[in-house]
């Protein structure tokens, strides 16, 4: 039987849900989530807790925000001038816009407040600092291909995921 090691490509169904119990995220719609073990693909909390499972296991699976998302940072909130966000749509608390890192990079920025000409925006991913609880399922087992170890993630029928 294939147990889960580096270099193995897991596909799982899911459920996330928060400290309260509230579903943040599922596979519901019966596609599995599909990633590479060992290459940082999803949160390190729940990688570790499938290394050396197989097919048809079943893990509630606690990670903590140093194992999951990170701790919530303080210094990933700005404020720039509202001037400076598209016109159009209207910024408003809650909305998630696309930025550009320091590096490039792409960043995922939210809305979380507006004071007059000012906009604050928060570049946290919208998970940290908060215990996720995993509800999974193993689906399949596989090994690798070359060119997918080469690239540090799974390509096939389920598409070219880059997350």
């Amino acid at each position: 039987m294939t147990t889960i090691s580096t270099g193995s490509v897991v596909a799982f169904d899911y459920t996330l849900r928060d400290g309260a119990g509230a579903v943040i995220d599922s596979s519901e719609d019966g596609t599995p989530l599909t990633y590479l073990q060992g290459h940082g693909n999803i949160v390190p909390g729940l990688e570790k807790a499938l290394e050396g499972k197989a097919v048809g296991a079943h893990l509630n699976v606690v990670v903590k925000p140093e194992e999951g998302y990170g701790e919530w940072r303080e210094e990933l909130v700005m404020k720039v001038a509202r001037a400076r966000l598209p016109k159009s749509p209207a910024p408003k608390v809650g909305m998630e816009l696309q930025g550009v890192g320091p590096g490039g990079e792409p960043m995922h920025l939210r809305i979380i407040s507006i004071e007059g000409d000012s906009v604050n925006l928060d570049a946290n991913h919208p998970l940290a600092g908060q215990t996720l609880h995993f509800d999974v399922t193993v689906r399949t087992v596989r090994a690798a291909t070359e060119e997918e170890l080469a690239h540090g993630h799974v390509h096939g029928d389920d598409g070219h995921h880059h997350h």
